[in-house]
């Protein structure tokens, strides 16, 4: 039986995983409002580690980049 070869990740790609309050810092929000969008959905896409929340960086800006509106500013 041959074993699967997975992709080489190096330390770069690999980044440390934001925390609730990195999150609530990094988007200007209450701390609150991070568990709120855990508990009832909404925001950015939340892992949870043990009880701890957190996220992967480059899902909150897909995140954001999903809240961008076009104010119709030529």
């Amino acid at each position: 039986m041959s074993r699967v070869q997975l992709p080489q990740v190096t330390d770069q790609q690999r980044r440390k995983l934001a925390t609730a309050e990195e999150i609530a810092d990094y988007l200007g929000v209450p701390l609150a409002t991070i568990y709120q969008w855990s508990s009832r959905g909404g925001g950015p896409r939340m892992i949870k580690v043990g009880r701890h929340l957190r996220a992967r960086w480059d899902e909150i800006e897909k995140w954001l980049d999903t809240q961008t509106i076009n104010t119709g500013a030529a």
